[in-house]
C-alpha cells in the first residue's frame, strides 16, 4: 500500500478571490513505514498572498518569483500520486485548490489532467479524528499534541512539514492493538504513547523473535487458566477446523 500525506499552502483561502497553491508537500509511507521518497515544490503563483495567509506560511511573492508555474510542475505531481492513496486533513480544501490548479493547467496546455481523484484516492483524517474524539478540538496541531508529536519546530507552517506531522498522525491514530493482554500497571496514556512512538518512528523495522522453551511453557500454562477460567470455553486451546 503506497499512502501520500499531502499538504498545500496557498495564497488565500478562497479559490473564487483568485487565490493559488504556492506550495505542495507530499510524504510517502509504504506498508506504514516513511520511505523518504517525497515530493515538494514551490510554485510561482504570479500573484502576492493575502495577508492572513502569508501571517501564516511566511513565502513572499519575492521569495516565489523564480519558482516554477504550476503548469511546469503538473506532469511530475500527476506522476508521483498516480495510484496513491492521499491522506489530507480537510481534504476539500487542498483538493478544491488542486483541481482548480489542474483545470488551469488543462486550458493552457490544451491536456485534460482530469480531477485529483481520477488519479488517486482520497483519505480525510478531519472527519477521521472528529468521530475518534468527539467534541475536542481536531487541528493538526491539537491531534500532535494528543498523540504526542513533537511540533515544536514548527514555527510557521509549511507544506512538507505539515505533512510529515499528518504522516505522523495518521499512522498514530491507525495504530491499532500494540500488546495481547497488556500490562495491568500501565495507564491508558502510558500504552497510548508507546503506541504513538512506535508507529511514528520512520526507522522502525519489524522483526520476527522466536519464542523459547521457557516462554512457550509459560504461553501454555496461561492458556490453560484462561481456559478453567472459561469453564473449558477459551477458543485458543480448541483445535482449528
Amino acid at each position: 500500500m503506497r499512502q501520500l500525506a499531502l499538504d498545500t499552502e496557498t495564497t488565500g483561502r478562497e479559490i473564487s478571490e483568485g487565490n493559488r497553491i504556492i506550495e505542495i508537500g507530499c510524504v510517502e509511507l509504504v506498508g506504514r513505514r516513511f520511505t523518504h521518497q517525497n515530493f515538494h515544490r514551490y510554485i510561482n503563483a504570479e500573484r502576492a498572498s493575502e495577508a492572513g495567509a502569508l501571517a501564516v506560511h511566511g513565502l513572499t511573492e519575492d521569495f516565489l518569483k523564480d519558482k516554477p508555474l504550476f503548469k511546469q510542475i503538473v506532469e511530475a505531481f500527476i506522476e508521483y500520486v498516480r495510484g496513491a492513496e492521499l491522506i489530507i486533513h480537510n481534504a476539500e480544501f487542498d483538493t478544491g485548490f488542486i483541481n482548480m490548479e489542474l483545470k488551469r493547467a488543462s486550458q493552457i496546455l490544451g491536456r485534460n489532467f482530469g480531477k485529483i481523484t481520477d488519479h488517486c484516492k482520497i483519505i480525510d483524517t478531519l472527519p477521521m479524528a472528529r468521530q475518534m474524539h468527539p467534541g475536542q478540538r481536531n487541528s493538526l496541531d491539537a491531534l500532535c499534541k494528543r498523540y504526542s508529536i513533537d511540533n515544536a519546530h514548527r514555527k510557521l507552517h509549511g507544506a512538507l512539514l505539515d505533512a510529515e506531522l499528518l504522516a505522523s498522525v495518521y499512522l498514530a491514530m491507525t495504530g491499532g492493538q500494540t500488546t495481547l493482554f497488556g500490562d495491568d500497571t500501565s495507564t491508558g496514556a502510558q500504552t497510548q504513547h508507546q503506541q504513538t512512538q512506535r508507529a511514528i518512528s520512520p526507522e522502525f523495522n519489524s522483526r520476527i523473535i522466536e519464542a523459547n522453551a521457557d516462554e512457550l511453557t509459560a504461553h501454555e500454562a496461561r492458556l490453560a487458566a484462561i481456559n478453567k477460567a472459561t469453564k473449558d470455553n477459551c477458543i485458543w486451546t480448541k483445535p482449528t477446523e
